[in-house]
């Protein structure tokens, strides 16, 4: 099926110069003379690379055949992650490097959503936020209430991130997988 990179929207899955290209975001752009414009940023499903692109509107693509299968995290060992398909009990492995900022989100038990393209494991999709338990937390510092003042503070996973003064240590918060940033508590 082609696509037109006018219909493009974020999320979407193209075979690019003959890998799978995944849209994170793009904006159309008219310019005073000439044909409108599509400037992408994609990032390269087999690679991670992440790359900024322009595009001619009218230009075609073909859909990247992605399947995405359910899975659960079973647990890491020496950088390498292990899940287990929730239906057929296949194992697969993803490494630390391919994960990258991802492996801060990840549970013992969670399930995600695993991406195939060509039989292959690519990356994995993650809910919008999870909970995590701080294991290290600044101290807050008397008075420095009268603004939104925030403190580091170290998850189970290993992120560093930047918490409200009256969070404490051991406390159950909720952070967005996208950026990891506070979400709020649990």
């Amino acid at each position: 099926m082609a696509i037109e990179a006018g219909d493009f929207k974020t999320g979407l899955t193209v075979m690019v110069d003959g890998d799978p290209w995944v849209v994170i975001d793009f904006m159309h752009v008219k310019p005073g003379k000439g044909a409108a414009i599509l400037k992408t940023k994609m990032k390269n499903l087999k690679t991670g690379n992440t790359l900024e692109r322009n595009f001619n509107a009218s230009t075609k693509f073909e859909a990247a055949n992605i399947e995405k299968r359910k899975a659960s995290f079973s647990y890491s060992s020496d950088g390498t992650y292990y899940f287990m398909d929730s239906e057929s009990y296949d194992t697969y492995e993803l490494s630390e490097e391919q994960l990258d900022f991802k492996k801060y989100f990840i549970l013992e038990g969670m399930e995600v959503m695993m991406v195939f393209f060509e039989g292959n494991v690519l990356d994995i999709n993650l809910p919008d936020k999870v909970e995590v338990t701080l294991v290290e937390c600044e101290n807050a510092v008397k008075g420095d209430t009268a603004t939104n003042a925030l403190k580091n503070a170290v998850t189970e996973t290993g992120l560093k991130v930047k918490v409200p003064m009256f969070i404490e240590e051991g406390e159950r918060i909720t952070v967005f997988t996208a950026d990891g940033k506070y979400a709020g508590r649990a």
